[in-house]
């Protein structure tokens, strides 16, 4: 359904059918969102889920992560940033598949809950239980969290207010699934918020440095996300 409505939008339809293309379009990846988040929380719970890793480059991981929500960002006037620590590895051994997915779920949950602001992500090394490990830290100015609803937006289909799904949509697995794969990875996800001023959502991975030379590694410096017709200078 996704692939033959982006064609039916390539042809040449109406105003009004293009609206109703765009409609179906939207609602079928939505849709395909939330099925795939409910296969990974049912792998989860059933203790299914593999962790595979390997080599990886932490620079395109990032880059390609942030990709996913600067366009969105951009649409409603956000500041997005990223500060990543010098020296750190660009080869990294873990689960590249997993890091982006945790990634990406806090980025957009970040984006769609501030309206105005800002969205930075910002990585550095850590010690985590006697283990090298990188610290990976979301921040926004939203909308925030009341201090009583902390501990249960991690828990699966829950978000901090029952008016928060018909404002926003979701259906509160993000977050649940996002905590779920930190502590398969051996890490650990926590927030701290306020409630009309923004949350920020920090994970640590122990994500060992790669000896290895990593496919696709971009070289040090400014990451650059590709947005509509020209890149987004992100600060290094």
């Amino acid at each position: 359904i996704i692939g033959m409505t982006e064609l039916a939008l390539g042809t040449d339809v109406t105003p009004e059918q293009h609206d109703y293309l765009t409609t179906v379009q939207s609602s079928s990846t939505g849709l395909l969102a939330i099925v795939n988040d409910i296969l990974d929380f049912s792998k989860i719970e059933l203790g299914h889920l593999q962790i595979v890793t390997a080599p990886f480059s932490l620079r395109k991981c990032i880059q390609e992560s942030l990709e996913m929500i600067v366009g969105k960002g951009h649409a409603k006037g956000l500041e997005v940033t990223c500060d990543l620590d010098s020296g750190l590895p660009d080869g990294v051994i873990g689960d590249e598949m997993r890091v982006k997915q945790i990634l990406v779920n806090l980025l957009c949950n970040a984006t769609k809950f501030t309206g105005e602001g800002y969205v930075s992500l910002s990585v550095e090394r850590a010690d985590y239980e006697h283990a090298s490990a990188l610290r990976f830290s979301v921040a926004d100015s939203g909308v925030g969290i009341a201090q009583a609803k902390l501990e249960s937006i991690f828990e699966a289909f829950t978000q901090a207010e029952q008016s928060t799904t018909r404002r926003f949509g979701g259906t509160g697995l993000g977050l649940a699934i996002s905590k779920m794969l930190c502590d398969c990875m051996g890490g650990h996800l926590s927030v701290e918020s306020t409630e009309g001023k923004g949350s920020t959502f920090t994970f640590v991975l122990p994500l060992e440095r790669s000896t290895k030379p990593v496919q696709g590694a971009f070289p040090t410096g400014p990451i650059e996300a590709e947005v509509g017709s020209g890149p987004m200078g992100l600060i290094s």
